[in-house]
């Protein structure tokens, strides 16, 4: 890309979710971005006022994909177990996710992100699992518990193990 290239925001942030998913919150910076997109930061500026600026539209654009992925799981065509499954291994399969969880350990709006969208996605796993007759609290508790664990853990196959517990919760219908 050439240095003269100015780069839309979701470009930007898009690069920085990649960047914090890859190397942590220390490469969510002007300077690194810059590098890891081939221009300089001055089209960084441009879109941005400052690094914080950036992380929290970050945050905010992460957080409107997570929301939208619930939204999009609740209006599937498929079976609610089918739906669980699917909503489950997506957020599995986002290297983003993990970093994101690690970042708000420290970093408070990152956390407040987090919380909100963790939120609206136990009321998903809920409402799936009340369609599948296991209104139990517990069991949306725990599928979400897993969904945060199985992304930290260094299991072989989340998904596959994620995918058991729902196995096994279905069988208790």
């Amino acid at each position: 890309m050439s240095s003269k290239t100015r780069l839309s925001p979701d470009l930007w942030l898009d690069a920085g979710l990649t960047a914090l998913a890859a190397e942590g919150p220390g490469a969510i910076a002007a300077e690194p971005l810059a590098r890891r997109l081939g221009t300089t930061k001055g089209s960084f500026y441009w879109h941005f006022k400052d690094v914080p600026a950036f992380h929290h539209a970050l945050l905010r654009h992460w957080q409107s994909e997570g929301l939208a992925a619930v939204v999009e799981v609740l209006q599937s065509q498929a079976g609610p177990d089918q739906a669980l499954r699917d909503f489950g291994r997506g957020i599995l399969g986002d290297p983003v996710e993990t970093a994101l969880r690690s970042w708000a350990l420290s970093f408070a709006p990152a956390k407040a992100a987090l919380q909100e969208v963790d939120a609206e996605r136990l009321a998903c796993i809920t409402r799936l699992l009340t369609r599948l007759d296991l209104p139990n609290p517990d069991f949306a508790h725990a599928l979400m518990g897993a969904l945060i664990g199985l992304g930290q853990m260094q299991v072989n196959d989340p998904k596959r193990a994620y995918d058991t517990l729902i196995d096994t919760v279905l069988a208790l219908r």
